[in-house]
């Protein structure tokens, strides 16, 4: 088993990191996971959450907020293809209670059922960039 697995980290706007690193542990639709050097090919949908990259064994880990999104794993890569990514350092507590108290007052008023629906998407995310920032 290698020490160390290639991981990418893409999001639509650019690519937030390509290198190798010990491990990195994601937001599974079924869990939190990680991936070594060596892993099981997989391909499992991401859930809004935090991305933890350890670069060495005994460091401490850099972490990425993503909005949901894809991981492709084998035993030499772990890719992730994730709808908005950032690094967690990045977020803004209250600018982002401040975009959920204005997202609550949007479902409320909200009628149509598609629009009802996408709002309550975006309170999600925003939560879970709440959670993120807080270590949950």
């Amino acid at each position: 088993m290698s020490a160390h697995i290639q991981f990418e980290l893409v999001s639509p706007e650019k690519k937030l990191v390509s290198e190798a690193v010990y491990m990195a542990v994601m937001p599974g639709d079924e869990g939190m996971f990680g991936a070594l050097g060596g892993h099981c090919s997989l391909v499992s949908s991401l859930k809004p959450g935090v991305v933890r990259v350890y670069r060495a064994e005994n460091d401490a880990p850099v972490k990425y907020f993503i909005a949901g999104g894809f991981a492709d794993v084998n035993a030499q890569t772990c890719t992730i293809l994730a709808e908005e990514a950032l690094r967690v350092e990045d977020l803004d507590q209250d600018s982002l209670e401040q975009y959920l108290r204005d997202l609550n007052e949007d479902l409320e008023m909200a009628e149509e059922k598609t629009y009802r629906n996408r709002v309550k998407q975006k309170i999600a995310v925003t939560k879970a960039k709440l959670a993120a920032i807080s270590g949950y």
